[in-house]
C-alpha cells in the first residue's frame, strides 16, 4: 500500500524551475491524504499566489504522483491558507539557501 513518505518521496522529483529545489523541501506541500487506496489528494502552495509557474509545479506533481505504482489518480489543489513564508522550509534546505 502506498503511504505518505512513498507520496512525498515521488514530490521531491518536482523542481522549481527558479530556484532548483524540490517542492517538499520549499515547504510547498501542506498535506496528503487518501480517499481511496488508489487515489492520492495533495494540498500544496505556492512561494506567491500569483506564481507564473502554477501550472507547471501543479501538472508535475500531479505526473510524479501518478507515477507511482499502485495509484491511478492524484488531485493536486492549490491552497494559500496558511500564506507560505520560508520560516516553512526545514532548516536543513533553509542552509543551502543560505537563508539561515
Amino acid at each position: 500500500m502506498v503511504d505518505k513518505e512513498t507520496v512525498k518521496k515521488a514530490l521531491e522529483e518536482v523542481l522549481d524551475p527558479e530556484i532548483g529545489i524540490d517542492i517538499v523541501s520549499l515547504g510547498l506541500i501542506y498535506d496528503i491524504t487518501f480517499p481511496e487506496k488508489d487515489v492520492v489528494n495533495v494540498k500544496m502552495t505556492l512561494t506567491i499566489p500569483g506564481c507564473p509557474m502554477a501550472s507547471y509545479l501543479v501538472r508535475e506533481a500531479k505526473t510524479a504522483v501518478e507515477k507511482i505504482e499502485g495509484i491511478n489518480s492524484a488531485d493536486i489543489e492549490l491552497v494559500f491558507d496558511p500564506p507560505w513564508t520560508s520560516d516553512m522550509i526545514p532548516a536543513e534546505t533553509r542552509k543551502k539557501l543560505g537563508i539561515e
